[in-house]
């Protein structure tokens, strides 16, 4: 019987060790742990990874060892400390008979780059074009500057792992897929601070700050916490999501169908000719609905202009331009639809058969899609015409009339793709949490153009996802620089109510979290271009704010910021800070971009002066003056700088309710 016991011990023994080498897993680190790294110097740099449950795991580099073990899960962290920059290294990891080494890992200083497309925008880019692109990547040779992108992704909750290439060392052979603004913002700190730079860029063009926010913070506000809530209980199966979204669309026709006050059954109403439109808005085309009386509203809007074809082309085929549309459109002539397009950002051109095109007048109407952000047109006042091919062309920008189809807050169902990332948490999760903990110096962050609709909500939603990013990162008030949103559309003629201006506003106020710092752009952008060429302006400004609140270089960094006014008699005398060795106006001219309202809230241009290096402003219409704006709309005339050259930031003087702020419950 005791021999029989312990044979059977013996089995049982061989049974778990069998077990145990079957359970083995393999040495793995996070996947930002790569070749030609860059590890975070002075300060803890946390490594992990994982592997079979219970090993004990060893991490070298340099003079340090360090120790772990996996926890039941198999997942394992250790802490290098201190670290200082040299001469790079291999990172070598170790789990009993596994070994991993990582080459030319260098110290310095790792930086995050993020937001939406004018970040991503790299320095190769094809579908934007970067200032003097070709001569930047001959001349990107920097070993010491590390580059590391974050493959696009999106996730219902956080995820670990991420796709990349991993590290590369910045060359003419590697720069070309990677943010302009990341680089021209690293270049500037390798080159001052004289130690190896990381720049890890996770961007998504056309994203909403929300996308990139943690759920454990947008539950916490109310416009949020719906869709959160919702989200958390959604399934991860890609084919169950393309049903649902499937299900989804059908429901969203049906409901914006009869939601749309230019449809009418089966019936587009507002495309037919004779449709009485005697009540609609006039509005300037190109621009943007927002800048209207219509204010901040996604959904659907209606555009129509009558035109008068000459006599003499009767008869023939026409072609009709629009600028892009923003976003969407389908587009009728005489009622009978010529053409549609899902395409953002491309000039529309729809042939006109010549049976359709009738002597006296003629109509054209646009029904415009706007799921987010700013709607209406952009580009250029020359791309709304009407030609035909002998070379007679017509122009048809200016006065339009618009009228709301649908406001998206009154449908109940909004369809998502899949991998749709304008979704509440989706990018966090995906492309932010894989990353932490990785030891950083701080973050630089260029977005807000989608989130322009919704400028009012940006003032607590951009802080919060600034301290959910600190928070979940565990490093204190880690440096957070961002840029200010650029010129961009139309120049107004006069003063008007604005989504981008209030957008600025809501960045500008972002200044009063500790450790933050803003790059203004409102002069080097382009107003028939959302993606400017200037990178170079821009990562230089970043560095500036940088190299000033982070490296504690006494340099100017920042351009004139509005501190105070005063009235006197028919004048408001205008006060601020950042002036350096004075405020000036740009190129010796005339000071530009200043507004002036009294009790009316009612805006005219108004004259603005330096004296004393302060700026005295006033209007002869205005006597009993209340309030000043400066650069208050979307592609502002302005020219107030300081004695660095920096351009001031916009901003206004009274609290008055903006298009963007809605209406109190």
């Amino acid at each position: 019987m005791h021999r029989i016991s312990v044979f059977i011990g013996l089995i049982i023994t061989i049974a778990l060790i069998s077990c145990k080498q079957v359970a083995k897993k393999e040495l793995k680190p996070a996947q930002i742990f790569t070749d030609n790294m860059v590890l975070q110097q002075k300060q803890k740099v946390p490594i992990w990874g994982s592997a079979t449950p219970g090993e004990k795991v060893e991490i070298r580099f340099r003079e340090q060892s360090v120790e772990t073990k996996a926890d039941e899960n198999g997942k394992w962290k250790a802490e290098l400390n201190n670290l200082t920059p040299g001469k790079a290294d291999s990172l070598i990891i170790i789990a009993d008979d596994q070994k991993l080494v990582f080459h030319n890992v260098s110290v310095g200083e790792v930086w995050i780059c993020s937001g939406q497309s004018n970040m991503e925008m790299n320095v190769g880019c094809t579908w934007a074009k970067l200032n003097n692109a070709e001569q930047e990547i001959a001349n990107a040779n920097f070993p010491d500057i590390r580059l590391f992108i974050v493959e696009r992704n999106t996730a219902f909750a956080p995820l670990d792992t991420i796709s990349t290439e991993g590290w590369k060392v910045c060359s003419p052979e590697t720069i070309g897929p990677f943010s302009a603004v990341g680089y021209f913002f690293g270049r500037e700190i390798h080159q001052s601070q004289k130690v190896p730079v990381g720049l890890i860029q996770t961007a998504w063009g056309g994203t909403v700050a929300e996308a990139w926010t943690s759920a454990e913070s947008l539950k916490w506000m109310r416009d949020f916490a719906g869709s959160v809530e919702k989200l958390s209980k959604m399934s991860s199966n890609k084919d169950s999501l393309k049903l649902q979204y499937e299900k989804d669309y059908a429901s969203w026709l049906l409901e914006t169908a009869e939601a749309d006050a230019g449809i009418n059954g089966t019936d587009t109403i507002f495309a037919s000719p004779d449709f009485d439109d005697t009540d609609w808005m006039k509005i300037k085309v190109p621009g943007m609905v927002e800048q209207t009386a219509i204010g901040a509203v996604d959904g659907v809007f209606w555009f129509r202009k009558k035109v008068k074809i000459p006599t003499k082309q009767l008869g023939k085929d026409l072609t009709l331009t629009i600028a892009p549309p923003d976003d969407t459109d389908e587009t009728w002539f005489n009622g009978v639809k010529i053409g549609e397009s899902t395409e953002w950002d491309v000039v529309r051109n729809y042939k006109i058969p010549s049976r359709l095109v009738k002597e006296g007048e003629n109509q054209i109407v646009v029904r415009l899609g706007d799921p987010q952000g700013d709607g209406g047109f952009m580009g250029n006042k020359e791309d709304f015409s009407i030609y035909s091919a002998d070379g007679w062309k017509m122009q048809i920008k200016g006065d339009w009339l618009c009228k709301v189809g649908y406001d998206k807050r009154n449908i109940k169902t909004i369809p998502m793709v899949p991998d749709e990332p304008n979704r509440p948490t989706v990018l966090y999760n995906a492309m932010i949490n894989p990353i932490i903990p990785f030891a950083i110096k701080g973050a630089i962050w260029y977005q807000g153009e989608s989130n322009s609709g919704m400028a009012y909500q940006y003032q607590t939603l951009f802080p919060a996802m600034i301290k959910d990013w600190r928070s979940s990162w565990n490093q204190g008030d880690f440096p957070f620089l961002f840029v200010q949103l650029a010129n961009y559309q139309q120049r107004n003629t006069l003063p008007v109510e604005d989504s981008w201006a209030e957008l600025r506003e809501a960045q500008l106020m972002t200044l009063n979290l500790p450790n933050t710092g803003m790059a203004v752009s409102i002069d080097i952008g382009d107003g028939n271009d959302i993606h400017p060429g200037n990178k170079q302006d821009v990562g230089k400004r970043l560095a500036l704010a940088a190299l000033n609140k982070v490296y504690n270089e006494d340099i100017p960094y920042s351009g004139p910021m509005y501190k105070s006014m005063k009235i006197e008699g028919e004048k408001i005398i205008l006060d601020f800070d950042f002036k350096y060795d004075g405020l000036l106006a740009k190129n010796g001219e005339e000071l530009k971009g200043f507004a002036i309202a009294g009790s009316d809230k009612k805006f005219v241009w108004a004259k603005a002066e330096i004296k004393d290096n302060q700026v005295l402003v006033y209007a002869n219409k205005i006597k009993q003056p209340v309030a000043v704006r400066y650069a208050w709309s979307s592609n502002p005339e302005c020219n107030l700088t300081n004695s660095a050259g920096l351009p001031a930031s916009p901003f206004r003087t009274d609290k008055w309710k903006g298009i963007t702020q809605p209406e109190p419950d």
